[in-house]
C-alpha cells in the first residue's frame, strides 16, 4: 500500500505540527515520500534543533534536524532544500550526513542545496543561548539551547552583519561578520546578561505562575565556563560546508516547484508559533503554513498545495510553558524512547488529547485540508485511561475560551499563557475510536492513521468529506478576543 509508485504527486503538501511538536512530522513526510513523485522536501522554518524521528520498516532510524525526512524512503533519496526562513547550523548538518552515511544513504549532502540568503547559526550564538537560558533560572523560556533565537535575534539587531548561507563562501566576509558577533556577544559570554534575557521574540514579564521546573543548571548565574570558539577552525568548517553543498539564489525554488510537486516539511509545531504560540514559551519561528504559502506564493503556486495537520492521540510536550492537559501518569505510562529527558529543556510532557488546543491551532493557521494521527495504538494500551480535553475553566469554575487574536501581540499572548497556567481541562471518554472521532470533531477527512513508528504501521482511512458549515477548510484568521 505504501510502495513507492514512481508517478508525480498531484500538488504540494505542506506538513505541520497541531501542537507543541513531535506529533510525527517526520513519518508523515517519510509516508508522502514513500509514495514517490515529490521532487524535493523543503524547510520553511526552523534550524537545527528540531527532531523528527523517523523509524524505517526494516530497522533504520534517524532523529531528523535538517535534513528532509523524505531521505530514508526506499528507492532514492529524496533531495532536500533549506529555504532562506530555515537557519542553517553547518557543524549540526555534517553530523547528521555522518549519520545518514552510517545508514546506507550515498553521500548525503550532495542531496541538499541552500538558499544563499539563510542565517547560519554560529558556536557563538549557542553559546550565548545557552547563558541567557541559565540566566533565567526557574523562568527559563524552555529553549533547546542551539542558538536558533540568538540567530533570528541578532540578524534583527545587525541585519548587514549576520552571517549568512551565501557568505561561507566569501571566507573574508565571513571573518569579518564573526569578530563583530563574537565581539558584540562578548559581554553575553562572560555572563553579564540581565537575569532574564532576550532569546525570544520581544519582550513580556512572564505570567503569573508560570514558572515551570527549571531543569539542570537552574541556580547557575548564567557565566559560562566552556572555552569559547575558535573562529579559524569555524571559518574552515564553513568553507568546507560551501563546497561540498550546493548553494543557490532566489531563483531555484520557483524553478524546482515547477518541474514537480514537493513536500514542506514543518518545524515545532503551531502552538510553539513566535506570534501565536505562548510568549514566551515559544520558538523564534514561523511554525503555521505562512512560510511555506509565501514561498508558494513567489513562484506563482499560491493555490496549489494540500495542508496535512497531524496530531498524536495524546497531547505532549517539551520545554516550559502551560500545558493544560498535562498528566503525571500519562508520562510515566506513555514514555517516548525518541524523545526522552533533554539537558535544556527537561522532561518530555505528556497529556490528555486537547481538543481546545487542536481547534486553536487550526484557527491560528488558518485551516488545514486533512488530519494524520499517529500513536492510534496509545488509547488501546491505556484502556479508560486516556480521555480528551473538551474545554478549560478557571479555578472559580468560569469557562475560558480562547481564539488566536490580532498578530503580532506579544503581551496578549503573554496574557494567554497566564490564563493557560491557571486553567484546568474539563475531561470526558473519548466517545469512539479516537483517529476517526477526531477527524469527526475537528470535520477533517483523515489522511493516514499510525499504529506504529513506521510507515508500514500507515493506513489510509476511507476519504470522507467535512460537513458543510461547521469548520471551512480554509478558515480566515480571527480576531477574537480571549473571553
Amino acid at each position: 500500500m505504501n510502495g513507492r509508485t514512481g508517478a508525480r504527486a498531484p500538488e504540494h503538501a505542506i506538513v505541520i505540527d497541531l501542537g507543541f511538536g513531535d506529533a510525527g512530522k517526520g513519518v508523515t513526510v517519510d509516508l508522502l515520500c514513500s509514495r514517490g513523485g515529490y521532487g524535493a522536501v523543503v524547510r520553511a522554518n526552523g534550524g537545527a534543533q528540531a527532531a523528527h524521528n523517523v523509524v524505517a520498516p526494516d530497522g533504520r532510524h534517524h532523529t531528523f534536524s535538517q535534513f528532509g525526512a523524505g531521505t530514508l524512503a526506499p528507492g532514492d533519496p529524496v533531495p532536500t532544500h533549506l529555504s532562506r526562513f530555515v537557519v542553517v547550523d553547518p557543524f549540526a548538518l555534517a553530523a547528521e550526513a555522518r549519520h545518514l552515511t552510517c545508514l546506507g544513504v550515498p553521500d548525503p549532502l550532495s542531496l541538499v542545496t541552500v538558499d544563499r540568503r539563510a542565517l547560519i547559526s554560529t558556536p557563538w550564538h549557542a553559546a550565548a543561548n545557552q547563558t541567557r537560558e541559565r540566566a533565567r533560572g526557574r523562568d527559563r523560556h524552555g529553549s533547546c539551547g542551539m542558538g536558533v533565537g540568538e540567530t533570528m535575534a541578532y540578524a534583527l539587531d545587525h541585519p548587514a552583519d549576520a552571517p549568512t548561507v551565501g557568505d561561507c563562501a566569501s571566507p573574508e566576509l565571513l571573518r569579518r561578520k564573526l569578530e563583530r558577533l563574537a565581539d558584540r556577544l562578548a559581554s553575553v559570554l562572560a555572563g553579564e546578561s540581565e537575569p532574564v534575557g532576550v532569546s525570544s521574540p520581544g519582550e513580556a514579564p512572564s505570567p503569573v505562575g508560570a514558572a515551570e521546573a527549571a531543569g539542570p543548571g537552574a541556580t547557575d548565574t548564567g557565566r559560562r565556563s566552556e572555552p569559547l570558539p575558535d573562529p579559524e577552525e569555524c571559518l574552515a568548517a564553513y568553507r568546507a560546508f560551501a563546497e561540498r553543498v550546493r548553494l543557490v539564489d532566489e531563483r531555484y525554488l520557483p524553478r524546482l516547484l515547477d518541474r514537480a510537486p514537493v513536500v514542506f516539511e514543518g518545524a515545532q509545531g503551531v502552538l510553539l508559533d513566535e506570534w501565536h504560540g505562548f510568549h514566551p514559551y515559544t520558538t523564534w519561528s514561523t511554525t503555521t503554513t505562512v512560510n511555506p504559502l509565501a514561498l508558494l506564493a513567489e513562484a506563482g503556486h499560491a493555490d496549489g498545495a494540500r495542508r496535512i495537520g497531524v496530531t498524536r492521540t495524546f497531547a505532549t510536550r517539551h520545554g516550559a510553558g502551560p500545558m493544560v492537559t498535562e498528566n503525571v501518569l500519562l508520562t510515566e505510562r506513555l514514555a517516548d524512547r525518541h524523545n526522552r529527558t533533554h539537558p535544556w529543556q527537561g522532561g518530555f510532557r505528556v497529556g490528555h488529547l486537547d481538543l481546545v488546543a487542536l481547534r486553536y491551532a487550526l484557527e491560528a493557521t488558518g485551516g488545514v485540508d486533512s488530519l494524520v494521527v499517529t500513536h492510534a495504538d496509545a488509547p488501546a494500551r491505556l484502556g479508560r485511561e486516556l480521555h480528551w480535553c473538551v474545554g478549560y475553566e478557571l479555578a472559580d469554575g468560569a469557562p475560558l475560551r480562547i481564539a488566536p487574536g490580532d498578530s503580532p501581540d506579544l503581551a496578549r499572548q503573554a496574557r494567554l499563557a497566564g490564563l493557560l497556567t491557571a486553567a484546568r481541562p474539563v475531561l470526558e471518554p473519548v466517545p469512539g475510536e479516537v483517529p476517526t472521532t477526531v477527524a469527526d470533531a475537528l470535520n477533517l477527512p483523515l489522511e493516514a492513521v499510525f499504529t506504529g513508528p513506521t510507515r508500514d504501521d500507515a493506513h489510509l482511512p476511507v476519504r470522507r468529506l467535512p460537513r458543510v458549515g461547521a469548520f471551512p477548510r480554509r478558515m480566515p484568521l480571527a480576531r477574537h478576543r480571549v473571553a
